[in-house]
């Protein structure tokens, strides 16, 4: 008996892992809590949790880093929307182009293996020495999460779909517009979820190495004045809001892969 996918479990059953979740998360700051403050964590390098929260409040009562947060979520924002756009259409030509793909294949594979970050100088000499580089870091660290997930997608439009279109003599445009975006939605809402992560994690590792504003550099520099409330308040806020946007898409996600599956079972 084949278990039924996960967009199409019980709601008790959803609801039974949801509450795993959250249990065994629970769980993990309730044991850092314990342990920062019955000393088995070094008190100096590491603080309760609940002085993480009550930081991270303080923080944005105060608005002293707003600045700093306001770079990192534009530098971060334009390199998604980058990379959503020019993943996709890269992602479509692939699939068109299966010639191309073929060529390409070994260094899409690839890609990730080499770190990002050491382009860092090179963006900088060539952008120059502003927000830029990290930009384009971010839009290079994501770009071809997008277009693996949109080619993906693509090659997984049911052939039905396909002929009735060209059945209907429909046009290229129309074809993509009206059938295969559609159906492949799904699978380019995946990439749309990686490529906010991948550039988050790359703005702010940039700003961790060589920025001189924005939350990785603030973060940082907490870190290197042993600045613990701050460097942890941060931290705090921005697991906070990562979090908070990975949760959004991850339930519109689930909702869009339960149509997908509704309509394959009609």
């Amino acid at each position: 008996m084949t278990a039924l996918p996960g967009s199409l479990q019980p709601a008790w059953l959803k609801h039974r892992v949801v509450a795993l979740r959250l249990l065994v998360i629970a769980g993990c700051v309730l044991l850092l809590e314990a342990g920062s403050r019955l000393g088995w964590i070094n008190p100096v390098s590491f603080i309760p949790p609940s002085k993480m929260l009550l930081s991270a409040i303080d923080l944005l009562v105060k608005g002293s880093f707003k600045t700093d947060i306001w770079l990192t979520l534009s530098a971060a924002g334009i390199a998604v929307l980058l990379a959503v756009l020019f993943g996709f259409l890269f992602g479509v030509m692939l699939f068109k182009l299966p010639r191309l793909r073929r060529v390409l294949d070994p260094l899409l594979l690839s890609y990730y293996a080499v770190p990002i970050f050491v382009l860092y100088p090179m963006l900088i000499v060539l952008l120059g020495l502003n927000r830029w580089p990290l930009v384009a870091l971010g839009f290079l660290f994501a770009v071809v999460a997008m277009a693996v997930n949109t080619l993906n997608g693509l090659e997984r439009v049911p052939a039905v779909l396909l002929r009735t279109a060209r059945m209907l003599r429909m046009g290229r445009i129309d074809e993509l517009r009206l059938i295969t975006l559609p159906a492949s939605l799904p699978f380019v809402f995946t990439g749309i979820k990686l490529a906010i992560v991948y550039s988050f994690i790359a703005v702010i590792g940039g700003e961790f190495v060589l920025s001189g504003a924005g939350f990785g550099y603030q973060i940082a520099y907490a870190y290197n004045n042993f600045d613990n409330p701050t460097m942890y308040g941060l931290m705090t806020l921005l697991l906070l809001f990562v979090g908070t946007i990975n949760l959004l898409l991850h339930m519109a996600e689930q909702r869009l892969y339960q149509r997908r599956v509704l309509k394959e079972l009609t």
